[in-house]
């Protein structure tokens, strides 16, 4: 099984911790030796869903919308995102350089195309601008990729 994941970032610690079990639970019948996670791997949903994946013994896939996607992510991060993406077993590029919005959903249409399902972690509001994370749950569900939307009850951005 390929599983996508695309999410709001900038949750809470506490959400954090939800939207993990969230992940634990929709991964619960999966086999981890079957199970691929392609991530563009930003902070957030992004990097908890691989990381739960490779503890499980599962795969991951990095998909970089941009050469300068890295530098637009918080510096914090920037060892997470190091470590996940030297443990990606395959890299896909957009071959955009800037790390705009339009690299983002480009980078997002590469993710949706290589998975069976998409995992949301959305609040079910609009995008607050091109590439977010409700623009992704349209493009798959136009092409057809099922999405399974993970939200915390009570929750609010």
């Amino acid at each position: 099984m390929r599983i996508g994941i695309t999410g709001h970032r900038g949750l809470t610690a506490e959400v954090e911790g939800e939207v993990r079990r969230l992940f634990e639970d929709a991964l619960a019948g999966e086999d981890a030796g079957g199970l691929t996670v392609v991530s563009c791997i930003a902070d957030g949903p992004d990097s908890w869903l691989a990381e739960i994946a490779l503890e499980r013994g599962g795969r991951l896939e990095a998909v970089i919308p941009a050469d300068r996607y890295r530098d637009g992510l918080p510096e914090w991060h920037h060892p997470v995102y190091d470590r996940l993406l030297g443990s990606a077993t395959a890299v896909h590029r957009t071959g955009r350089v800037e790390s705009d919005e339009a690299a983002h959903m480009a980078g997002s249409e590469v993710l949706v195309r290589q998975v069976d399902k998409l995992l949301a972690v959305w609040d079910g509001l609009p995008a607050r601008g091109y590439g977010g994370t409700a623009d992704v749950v349209s493009y798959a569900r136009r092409l057809g990729v099922p999405v399974e939307v993970l939200w915390p009850q009570g929750t609010h951005r």
